[in-house]
């Protein structure tokens, strides 16, 4: 019984969470094979995407806070190989699958219920991220948009979140869909040069606030890695590195969102000289 009102709450309370290009499955305690319920969920998300190009879709394995890190590091793994197999199963174009990955346990969420089965139940999970393909006239309009990024009223201390470059994750450095973003950033960097300023890099999903593990180094300083790739980027494209400086900021500030808008980089303007 307990179990069934577990995943009913599931049920009602993710309806109104999910946007259209998410969808959430939930697992049992210590295990990777998805519950026939969330099962017959996954046909209908399928199902939704049929008429829909994609440009890409991301899976993120999670867990509780029960076990050791290496067991849930593997867990959750399992669980995010184990939707990719239902992907595959559907006849999704396994090119489209950009990450498959675990990301271990995550901090208990913060919901109004004391009821800590229900709390931990949430983070039992596989996330699945959609990107949908947008038409020509919205891709104008957005690179257009993120050309103005750097806009004329900035002050010391104003911080802009670079939302569309996107990381690949565990790694520090971005994936190819991001180049044109950072390509234009350094572009309007390199015309705005009364600006200096510190890159920020951050991360998701770790315990006590700490920094992630990059998986290609093995060290735990994610966040510092991928500020110093974008640092680098920007001296190769011509930006002077008298007037950057890069930190790693770890998970200390978390948005309190979707944790993939916690892998992020942000640029917090330090000081605006003169040009008169």
């Amino acid at each position: 019984m307990k179990k069934i009102a577990l995943l009913l709450y599931l049920l009602i309370n993710t309806v109104s969470a999910q946007t259209d290009n998410t969808h959430v499955v939930y697992f049992e305690t210590g295990k990777f094979e998805v519950p026939e319920i969330e099962k017959n969920r996954m046909v209908l998300f399928v199902q939704s995407l049929k008429d829909i190009e994609i440009e890409r879709i991301s899976i993120y394995g999670f867990c509780d806070d029960r076990g050791t890190s290496s067991y849930n590091l593997a867990l959750s793994q399992n669980r995010a190989n184990a939707i990719k197999r239902i992907f595959s199963g559907f006849g999704v174009d396994d090119n489209l699958i950009s990450n498959v990955d675990g990301k271990g346990e995550v901090l208990l969420r913060i919901i109004s219920s004391e009821n800590l089965n229900i709390i931990r139940g949430l983070n039992r999970k596989v996330e699945i991220n959609v990107t949908y393909k947008v038409s020509e006239p919205e891709v104008v309009e957005k690179k257009e948009e993120e050309k103005r990024f750097l806009r004329n009223d900035l002050a010391v201390g104003d911080k802009i979140t670079l939302d569309n470059i996107l990381f690949k994750t565990g790694y520090s450095y971005v994936i190819k869909e991001s180049i044109p973003v950072l390509e234009m950033m350094a572009a309007a960097l390199k015309e705005r040069d009364d600006i200096y300023f510190t890159i920020q890099g951050h991360v998701c999903c770790t315990l006590n606030a700490r920094d992630a593990v990059d998986k290609k180094t093995g060290r735990r300083n994610l966040s510092l890695a991928r500020a110093k790739y974008i640092y680098s980027y920007l001296v190769e494209k011509g930006v002077k590195r008298t007037r950057m400086h890069y930190v790693g900021l770890k998970n200390k500030y978390p948005l309190g969102k979707d944790p993939k808008y916690d892998r992020r980089v942000e640029i917090k303007i330090t000081s605006i000289s003169n040009k008169n």
